[in-house]
C-alpha cells in the first residue's frame, strides 16, 4: 500500500533574517528608521484557510456532551468508572484531580444541601456530599462532571451508571474551567461552578485521573513507548519507556508522576513519544491558525476530528486507516504500535473495538485515519468556539505596549489581539536556537526525518508529528496571547514558570524563545501589557 499524501499549500514567505535576542533596550529596524516607531504586528501575517461554521447552538451541545460514542472506549475498554468505584473515590478527591463540576446541573436540593454544608466548612472537609463515595455517582447522573458526559446507554430514559450506562469524553475536559464564581475550590485543582466554556484547566491531572481507571493499559499509543523498530530506545520525560508487556502498575506509574506527566497537560499525540503539552484555550477560534502546537492542521474541525476519531478512541489505530497513518510517519515502528496495542487489547479482555461513530473518507487533512465523524456537528461546534469570549486582561501597560512594538516581539506577534493570529510557523532554529537534533529516522517526504535534540523536550512534540503532513515546516504553530494572567507556567512544555521568567535573559541565547530584556523594570512593564492583553485593547 502506497502510503497517503496530504494536502498541501504554498508556504508563506519567512518574516525575517533574524531575529532580535533583546539585552539591552531593544533594537531599531534594519532600515535605520526611528526604533521608537515600532511596528503593529508581522509584515505578512498569512490568511488562515476559511472556517465553515453551521448552529453554534448545537456546537454548544457537541462542544460540552458530544462523545460520538467513546463512551464504550472510556468505560468498556479504559475503565475509568469501574477504577473510581473500585477506589472509593469521592467528589472531593475528584475535584483533587483538577475535574470541575457545572454547579448549574446538580439537582437544586442537592445544591442547596452543599450550599448549606460548605457554608459551616468552607473548606469542605466534614462536607457529607463531598465526602461520600456514592455521591460521585450522583454527580455523574446529574451529568455535571465537566467534560465526562453520561449516555444513556441502556435507553430507558435516565441517567444512571449503576445501571449500565457509561461516561464518555468530551473537549470540555481540558477546555472549560468553573473556577469563576465557584461556590467551592480545591486549591490549584478543580472547582464547583458555573461552566467557563472555551477556558484551558490549567489545574487539571490527566495523568492521574486516566491512572485511576481499571485498564490504563488500553491508552497504549498515547503512552510513552520503547519500541523493538527503535532499538529499544524512548522519547519523553521519563528515563525508561513502557511496552506491550509492561502492566497496569507500570502504565499508572508513569500517568501518575508529575514529573513525567505534569498537571495541566495532555498527550495529543499517538505517536509512542511521552510529549504531553499544555492545555489551551479553545475561545474565541475565528482568530487562530494554525491548530495543534505543531501546526499540522489547517482548519478546526479537521483538527477536532482527530480528536474524536483517534484520541478519544485510540482502538481507531488497530483500523487499516489508522495503520497507514501510523506508518506513514513512523514506518516499522508505527506498525509495531499497532501489533502492541492489539496484543495488550486482547490480554486485558477488551472487545468490540473500534467503538467512535465516524464514516469512511479520502485519507487526507480532513480525515489522516480514513474516517470522519459528523460534518454537522464538527461545523456546529466551529460557530461556538468562533463565538466564545475572551476573557477580559488583568493589568496592561502603555510602556509595555510600546516595548512590545519595538524590541523585536512584532516580528511574530500582533500588537491587537483582535486580529488573527499569524499563521506561519516559525522555524525550531528560530523559536530554539539550542536545537541540535540527532536524525532517529528518515521518512517519505514531504514528512520530515524523525528529529530530537536529546537535551531538551521543547521539540518532542514535533519529533514525529509536524506539519510536514501537509508539506510545511517542522516548527511551532503561534498562540493566542490572551488570558496570560491566569496562565500558571509558560511554553507547551510547562517549561517556563512565569512570564517575567519567559523574558529573562538568564534563560541564555539558546533556550526556547530566547527573546529577552535585560532590565527587570522593562521586563515588567512588557509582563504588565501581556497580562492585560484581551481582544478589546
Amino acid at each position: 500500500m502506497r502510503p497517503f499524501q496530504f494536502l498541501s499549500r504554498a508556504r508563506l514567505p519567512w518574516l525575517w533574517t533574524s531575529m532580535c535576542v533583546v539585552l539591552a533596550v531593544g533594537c531599531g529596524d534594519d532600515d535605520g528608521t526611528d526604533p521608537t516607531e515600532g511596528t503593529d504586528g508581522p509584515a505578512n501575517p498569512g490568511v488562515p484557510v476559511p472556517r465553515q461554521d453551521g448552529d453554534p447552538t448545537l456546537g454548544q451541545e457537541v462542544f460540552r456532551f458530544e462523545t460520538f460514542n467513546n463512551e464504550r472506549f472510556f468505560t468498556d475498554a479504559l475503565r475509568l468508572g469501574a477504577g473510581l468505584t473500585a477506589a472509593g473515590t469521592t467528589p472531593l478527591q475528584l475535584l483533587g484531580l483538577g475535574v470541575n463540576i457545572d454547579v448549574d446541573a446538580l439537582p437544586a436540593d442537592l445544591r442547596q444541601t452543599l450550599t448549606a454544608e460548605l457554608q459551616a466548612d468552607p473548606g469542605g472537609g466534614t462536607s457529607t456530599l463531598l465526602n461520600d463515595p456514592a455521591m460521585t455517582a450522583t454527580f455523574f447522573n446529574a451529568n455535571a462532571v465537566i467534560g465526562l458526559p453520561t449516555k444513556d446507554s441502556n435507553g430507558d430514559g435516565v441517567l444512571d451508571v449503576a445501571a449500565g450506562d457509561k461516561v464518555g469524553t468530551s473537549c470540555a475536559l481540558c477546555h472549560t474551567r468553573a473556577e469563576d464564581g465557584a461556590m467551592f475550590s480545591v486549591p490549584n485543582r478543580g472547582s464547583i461552578g458555573p461552566r467557563g466554556d472555551g477556558l484551558a484547566t490549567h489545574n487539571l491531572d490527566f495523568g492521574r485521573l486516566m491512572a485511576a481507571a481499571a485498564n490504563s493499559r488500553a491508552l497504549y499509543p498515547l503512552l510513552q513507548l520503547s519500541l523493538s523498530a527503535n532499538g529499544g530506545n524512548t522519547l519523553g520525560l521519563a528515563p525508561t519507556g513502557l511496552t506491550e508487556t509492561s502492566s497496569e502498575a507500570d502504565v499508572d506509574a508513569y500517568l501518575s508522576n508529575p514529573l513525567f506527566y505534569p498537571v495541566g497537560m495532555f498527550d495529543d499525540t499517538f505517536d509512542g513519544n511521552g510529549d504531553p503539552m499544555h492545555n489551551a484555550p479553545l475561545f474565541r477560534q475565528d482568530l487562530a491558525a494554525t491548530f495543534g502546537s505543531e501546526g499540522t492542521f489547517e482548519k478546526l474541525d479537521q483538527f477536532s476530528n482527530l480528536v474524536y476519531t483517534g484520541l478519544f478512541d485510540p482502538t481507531t489505530l488497530t483500523t487499516a486507516g489508522g495503520r497507514a497513518f501510523l506508518n506513514l510517519l513512523g514506518g516499522a515502528a508505527g506498525t509495531e504500535i499497532a501489533d502492541d496495542y492489539v496484543q495488550v487489547l486482547a490480554e486485558t479482555g477488551v472487545t468490540g473495538y473500534p467503538y467512535v461513530a465516524a464514516a469512511p473518507a479520502a485519507a487526507g487533512q480532513d480525515a489522516p485515519l480514513g474516517i470522519r465523524v459528523d460534518d454537522t456537528k464538527l461545523f456546529a461546534m466551529n460557530a461556538y468556539l468562533a463565538g466564545l469570549p475572551a476573557p477580559s486582561g488583568m493589568g496592561g501597560s502603555d510602556e509595555g505596549r510600546q516595548l512590545f512594538r519595538t524590541v523585536g516581539c512584532t516580528e511574530c506577534h500582533n500588537v491587537d489581539q483582535g486580529n488573527t493570529v499569524p499563521t506561519f510557523l516559525v522555524p525550531m532554529a528560530t523559536i530554539f536556537p539550542g536545537d541540535a537534533p540527532v536524525t532517529l529516522a528518515q521518512r517519505m517526504p514531504p514528512l520530515n526525518p524523525v528529529l530530537n535534540t536529546v537535551s531538551s523536550p521543547f521539540d518532542d512534540k514535533m519529533a514525529v508529528v509536524n506539519a510536514s503532513v501537509r508539506g510545511d515546516i517542522r516548527g511551532t504553530a503561534l498562540p493566542l496571547l490572551l488570558d496570560l494572567a491566569r496562565k500558571p507556567v509558560f511554553l507547551h512544555d510547562n517549561s517556563v514558570p512565569t512570564l517575567a521568567d519567559l523574558l529573562n535573559p538568564v534563560r541564555g541565547a539558546t533556550a526556547p524563545h530566547p527573546f529577552y530584556l535585560a532590565d527587570a523594570s522593562q521586563r515588567a512593564q512588557v509582563v504588565a501589557f501581556l497580562q492585560g492583553l484581551d481582544t478589546d485593547n
